[in-house]
Formats: C-alpha cells, structure tokens, sequence
C-alpha cells in the first residue's frame, strides 16, 4: 500500500514538476518587456533555493506516502492526517518548497518574470489553502485537524510550545 502510495506521490509530482516548466518557459517572454535586470549574484541565493526546495518537496511527498499512505495530490489525498515530518513544522511546506524551486530558478537565470510567477503561485496557494484545502481537513479529519491547526503555523515555523 505504501510502495503504491509512493509510486502515485512520484507520478503527481513529476507532472507538477512539468506544469511548472511549462508555466516557466511562458512567462519568460514577458523578461524583455518587464525590464528588470537582476543582480548577478543572486543565482547563488537561487541556487541555494532550488537545492532546499527539491529536498524539502522530496521529504513532505516520501511523509504523505508513508506516514499517510496518499500523495498531496489534492485529488487523491493521504488516508491519515500527516502532521509530522516537515508538516510538524508549518502546514504546508510542499506549497513552501515549490515556490522556492521556483523562485530560485528565477533567480538562478535573472528572471523577473519567473520571479512574478512564483509570487503569484503563492497567492494561488494561499486561496487554495484558506478557502478548499483547510475546509475540506477540517471535514475529513475533525479535531484531529483542529489540534493540529491551532499548533502548527499555515506558512510561518514557530517555535515549539
């Protein structure tokens, strides 16, 4: 059950993954119009982004598989509340680290554009969040979410109580 969950985490993220690409490679005709030159010294803030990104992705998709036997695909969600792992931290980190692949491949190739598109991702996700995914925990898992909720932080870490 777990492998499967696995392999289905791997298959949504690898799409994911190619949506964003996408996204990417189409906003990036706007850099021209857009006219701002980033300095060159942020590819190494970017690199830095993208390597925390990936790992962080890499450990809340392996935390849904195995501590939640589901993927974070909202459409096929974990059959258990996953509030540990990255999740014991901040209530939504896979959104946390796709932007900051994002936000540092933008800064990796210069890209203001990318850069607008990852602070528009998180907005999105900050919608989603607040109005379809909290609600519809809230419904699936009751208090357990709730607890949960009022200990761990939508977007920010905080310090343990």
């Amino acid at each position: 059950m777990r492998a499967f969950a696995l392999l289905r985490t791997a298959v949504y993220m690898g799409c994911f993954v190619a949506l964003w690409a996408w996204a990417v490679v189409a906003v990036r005709r706007w850099d021209a119009a857009i006219g701002v030159a980033l300095p060159g010294w942020l590819a190494a803030v970017g690199y830095l982004a993208m390597v925390c990104g990936a790992v962080l992705a890499l450990l809340c998709g392996a935390s849904f598989a195995a501590r939640g036997r589901g993927t974070p695909a909202p459409f096929d969600p974990p059959a258990e509340l996953v509030a540990s792992g990255p999740y014991g931290h901040v209530r939504n980190p896979m959104y946390l680290a796709a932007v900051a692949l994002l936000a540092g491949y933008g800064l990796v190739v210069g890209s203001a554009a990318v850069l607008l598109l990852a602070a528009a991702g998180l907005s999105l996700a900050h919608l989603f969040v607040v109005f379809v995914e909290e609600p519809g925990l809230e419904r699936r898992f009751g208090e357990s979410y709730l607890a949960y909720r009022r200990s761990v932080n939508r977007w920010l870490p905080r310090r343990p109580r």
